[in-house]
């Protein structure tokens, strides 16, 4: 029946008459080198003029896809990969760096509940988004921790002018999953106000009908985000804005063969007051306090209903901040000050834990010339729980006219320790293995060995020194040129990253199960090459190539390869590897690419969008035991992904839309958990 509705869509898409009013010239290219952005600079600037590797998604964009969730149009982008974790939720992965060094804001704003370092980005709804700002590389130098590896900046609609506007929507796709969306904007004189809603709902989907448990659980969620603007005058606006985020899924688990079943609840709620200040012409400061929470409170029973598991994690993020920019001629100097005051009480914690911090960065933004642009800055955190940091940041643009620019930065990131990474302190109830955060480590091996349960302790760790803060130096070097019809943009990367934090075994028990712990370990990294381009044959067509080359490596493995150079291959036989069979780190792909078809036939106003995705092989696992991934281990076999979408306008103000995510219906049930198969969907939207 899904089918056969679908297909309906499809047909009346193409059967419609084209006497119709005529329709908005859908088929204008953005151009996006002249887009004015905010997340690399915190302050407004051209795009084309920003000497960062920096994407731009716009709403125009998002809608042609027919996605309707954050994760589902970052992974159509070059460069980065979704990868999920053992919850299952997908954390993003940019020029080689996991989803532990990526900052998510919503407005400029972060948020919290992370998951192992991952957050669910698919608790974001996109309906509402005007634009995404990604920003790759180190961004530390103005954001701190967790923007090691760069910034995701989710910027919503707001109304600019006296106008009451909005839109509707609802899609259906595979798996039972609705998405229903209500957009509206209202202004009048200094009054200003702006509501999204939007309701999401699936039955999950299972891709092994073998075992008892589905891949994604069945779940619903809505989302509610309130904004008020009151502009007091021209030099003087204020802003008050909320979200409002609560699921509820099904949760189920098999423990030694047993089946589990119970509900997760997730609750999380964003508050911000921002004043908007202009003193002068050349003076204009931000005063803003923000507020978040994030709750996930779950449970299992047995088959008899009786309680087995209960977890729960309640986050808190209190950030006043004030920012200042000076207009110094054709420069401008970005100074400013806040503090971060965080809280978690969860599961495996003996306590509630919190962090406090205080910061201040500065900016200068120097323009010289027409040509030239430098952005030099720098930002220092003091900590309660960890060493003070220092982020300094330099960043060069050369316009050498219109058409062509090379841009170059370097700067200095760092990720913090964690909650869980200092404070951690579980027991596998089935297996018995233990893990422990790095604060509580000594003091909890101490008491296991006083009961006796210790058989051994591993030799030469201690945990007298604290755990340091995880830093990198971050390279880019790249250039913009266009041309005609051709539009060119690529961008090569370097990373290093110094005291990494993973895990190690610091004692085994006497049921001969392990002690984890975190440490410091020495330095890994990644580079590689970025590369976009755009060729429009005509006005109606469009194609775009993207292509990512990338390396990440262990430097301590290069250094002391002896230590790994013996495996055993299928035959039980002793061979020896050379350096240049290390393949590198785990969940990385060498090559990622995608080519895009846009086509508009203006004649019956349809939009056709195939997007087709590569991402070459990659390992997961060591499986010939000599504790590096090399060329000779198991790996996941590359894959094409490919999906389409087709928007029919029946006016200015509805639109009908079909299309499917995974068209040729690609799965690997045992090693790609997050590929569900193909997904159909149908869509109508009225604007108004």
């Amino acid at each position: 029946m899904k089918v056969k509705i679908i297909l309906f869509t499809l047909f009346v898409c193409c059967q419609i008459s084209v006497a119709q009013e005529k329709q908005k010239d859908s088929v204008s290219i953005n151009e996006l080198s002249e887009v004015t952005v905010t997340t690399g600079t915190r302050t407004e600037r051209v795009l084309s003029s920003l000497p960062l590797p920096m994407t731009i998604i716009t709403s125009e964009q998002i809608i042609k896809s027919g996605v309707t969730r954050l994760n589902e149009i970052l992974s159509e982008q070059t460069g980065i990969i979704l990868i999920p974790d053992e919850s299952g939720f997908e954390g993003i992965q940019m020029q080689g760096l996991d989803a532990a060094y990526t900052m998510i804001l919503i407005d400029g704003l972060p948020l919290v509940g992370r998951s192992s370092g991952v957050l669910d980005l698919s608790r974001i709804s996109v309906g509402n988004i005007e634009r995404i700002e990604i920003v790759k590389g180190a961004s530390s130098a103005l954001y701190g921790s967790e923007a090691m590896g760069g910034v995701i900046n989710v910027i919503t609609k707001r109304p600019t002018k006296d106008m009451f506007a909005g839109g509707l929507s609802y899609r259906y796709a595979t798996f039972n999953t609705s998405d229903a969306n209500a957009n509206l904007l209202w202004k009048k004189k200094k009054f200003a106000a702006n509501l999204f809603a939007n309701y999401y709902a699936t039955d999950g989907y299972d891709l092994d009908k073998s075992t008892s448990l589905k891949n994604v659980e069945g779940y619903y969620n809505t989302t509610i985000q309130p904004k008020l603007y009151y502009d007091f005058s021209e030099n003087l606006k204020l802003i008050v804005s909320n979200r409002f985020f609560n699921q509820k899924s099904d949760n189920a688990a098999v423990v030694e063969s047993k089946i589990y079943n119970g509900e997760a609840k997730e609750k999380e709620w964003n508050s911000q007051i921002k004043l908007e200040h202009k003193w002068n012409s050349k003076v204009y400061s931000e005063y803003e306090l923000y507020t978040t929470n994030y709750k996930n409170d779950s449970f299992l029973n047995d088959e008899n209903n009786v309680q087995f598991e209960k977890t729960y994690y309640n986050q808190w993020l209190f950030r006043p901040e004030v920012r200042t920019t000076f207009s110094i001629k054709n420069d401008k100097l970005t100074a400013g000050v806040g503090l971060n005051y965080e809280t978690l009480d969860r599961t495996y914690f003996e306590s509630n834990v919190n962090f406090n911090s205080q910061y201040v960065f500065v900016q200068y933004d120097y323009n010289p010339s027409g040509k030239l642009n430098i952005l030099a800055g720098f930002r220092y955190d003091n900590h309660s729980e960890y060493a003070s940091q220092f982020s300094p940041k330099l960043g060069v643009n050369y316009k050498f006219n219109n058409n062509f620019s090379l841009k170059s930065s370097v700067g200095y990131g760092y990720k913090a320790p964690d909650f869980r990474q200092l404070f951690f302190d579980f027991t596998n109830p089935s297996v018995g293995y233990t893990v422990l955060g790095y604060n509580v480590a000594e003091d909890r091996l101490n008491e296991f060995e006083e009961q006796g349960q210790l058989l051994s302790r591993t030799a030469g760790i201690s945990f007298d020194k604290p755990l340091q803060a995880e830093s990198s130096i971050n390279f880019n070097f790249g250039g913009f040129y266009k041309r005609n019809k051709i539009k060119i943009d690529v961008n090569a990367f370097y990373n290093l990253i110094d005291n990494l934090i993973d895990t190690q075994v610091v004692a085994q028990k006497n049921n001969r199960q392990n002690i984890f712990s975190y440490t410091n370990f020495d330095k890994i990294f990644t580079y590689g090459v970025e590369y976009n381009s755009t060729y429009s044959f005509t006005k109606e067509f469009v194609v775009s190539l993207g292509y990512q080359y990338l390396m990440a490596k262990d430097k301590s493995v290069l250094d002391n390869f002896e230590e790994h150079q013996y495996i055993r291959n299928s035959q039980l036989q002793t061979v020896e590897i050379s350096k240049s069979d290390y393949f590198g780190l785990y969940n990385r792909s060498k090559h990622t690419a995608n080519i895009k078809f846009a086509y508009t036939i203006p004649v019956i106003k349809t939009d056709i969008n195939l997007r087709v995705f590569y991402r070459s092989k990659y390992g997961m696992f060591d499986t010939n035991n000599n504790n590096i991934l090399d060329k000779y281990d198991k790996f996941v076999n590359d894959y094409f992904l490919t999906n389409l979408s087709i928007s029919k306008y029946i006016t200015d103000k509805l639109m009908l839309q079909a299309g499917a995510n995974n068209l040729f219906d690609y799965t690997d049930p045992v090693q790609i958990a997050n590929l569900a198969g193909r997904q159909l969907f149908a869509r109508i939207q009225y604007n108004f």
